[in-house]
């Protein structure tokens, strides 16, 4: 079975990818969200000439064979752009065994405990409190999320005083049998660092996620070896021998692939194994409503060393309007904090054809 046809529905946010083969099936994927017109460009350019004609099952084999043809090219966008043949190629796989892709990991569609995220740090924390409070309430979450520090911030916060009010009002309006997590996004340096999360572990807050420059790993080790809670990060790394010394050098307690962000499934189960094989947990970031979170939740269901909870956005239309209307029906639908791994087969969601229609479209095809 041999893969003749490579098609790209995109806009600025999201990139949709259709694999046909020629035997008539069809699997469905997706590149990394932000700037995915580029990664469209990218698929068309670098990924679908060396996929086209390959055996459409051979996962592994395609993605070595991208890797290898484009080795003057490695990065970030590269990768990007393979994780939307990557996910097509799970998901028609799927559909040709009839079976949802966490089963061929070797996993079971189940509920998944999910972490409500926030994305906002333009938000008080009196307001911040008050809507995590409400998702608490109303929808049953048990763990949640919230960011200090100013993205990148040099030790320079979105507001002079910030982290330092936002950490104990969230905190204590959440009150006992909470999970409570904070994301620091590089902000911070070792020293301002360290200080913050003896105010979280003073907080009751287990997670502290980013808290220096993602790529100044000695900064970050200073912050692990400091402190009892758990120092987490990886989120922006895509590669795997730079995941092997973060590891090493024991950077962080709990990593945090992105599977798009990766380059696809496959080469987040690579990071997940290396962390297993050291006795670490894994807990994807999965910080927006595309194929992302679904990806991860089937990745969650299989892995041994799955983390405590799923990341789950809870940010809408009024600051994610780009993700709305994207599949049919209701693939994130939340009960008492958790959400159910699809079992229908392949990644179990339907894309919404009338997203497809207004998007961009892009084709690649054998022998064109």
């Amino acid at each position: 079975m041999k893969i003749v046809q490579l098609e790209t529905f995109s806009n600025e946010f999201v990139c949709f990818v259709k694999l046909s083969t020629d035997s008539g099936h069809v699997g469905w994927g997706q590149t990394s969200t932000y700037n995915a017109d580029i990664s469209a460009t990218i698929f068309h350019r670098q990924v679908a000439p060396w996929a086209l004609g390959f055996d459409a099952l051979d996962i592994d084999g395609a993605l070595a064979r991208i890797w290898e043809k484009e080795h003057k090219y490695p990065g970030s966008y590269r990768c990007r752009a393979m994780a939307g043949l990557d996910t097509a190629m799970w998901d028609l796989r799927g559909k040709i065994e009839r079976k949802p892709v966490v089963e061929l990991l070797g996993g079971r569609p189940k509920a998944l405990r999910a972490y409500a995220s926030s994305m906002k740090r333009d938000i008080t924390p009196q307001d911040e409190a008050a809507r995590l409070v409400r998702l608490r309430d109303t929808q049953g979450f048990d763990a949640f999320k919230w960011r200090v520090a100013a993205e990148c911030g040099r030790d320079v916060d979105e507001w002079p005083g910030r982290t330092e009010e936002v950490i104990p009002v969230v905190a204590r309006a959440l009150g006992e049998g909470v999970a409570k997590l904070v994301d620091a996004n590089s902000g911070f340096s070792p020293t301002r660092a360290i200080a913050v999360g003896q105010m979280l572990q003073d907080e009751g807050i287990s997670h502290f996620e980013e808290p220096c420059p993602y790529w100044e790993f000695e900064q970050t080790r200073l912050v692990t070896q400091a402190l009892d809670l758990d120092v987490t990060g990886g989120e922006q790394d895509w590669d795997l021998p730079t995941w092997q010394r973060m590891m090493d050098q024991q950077v962080v307690d709990i990593v945090q692939p992105d599977v798009m962000y990766m380059g696809g499934l496959s080469r987040t189960l690579e990071v997940a194994r290396m962390a297993a094989a050291r006795g670490l947990p894994c807990t994807p970031h999965s910080a927006n409503l595309s194929l992302v979170t679904i990806c991860t939740m089937h990745l969650l269901g299989a892995i041994p060393n799955a983390g405590k909870y799923l990341e789950f956005s809870i940010e809408g239309a009024d600051y994610y309007p780009w993700q709305q209307d994207l599949f049919l029906g209701e693939p994130y639908a939340v009960r008492d904090g958790t959400l159910q791994i699809p079992a229908e087969p392949g990644w179990g969601v339907e894309i919404n054809p009338q997203w497809l229609a207004s998007a961009r479209y892009q084709s690649s095809r054998l022998g064109a």
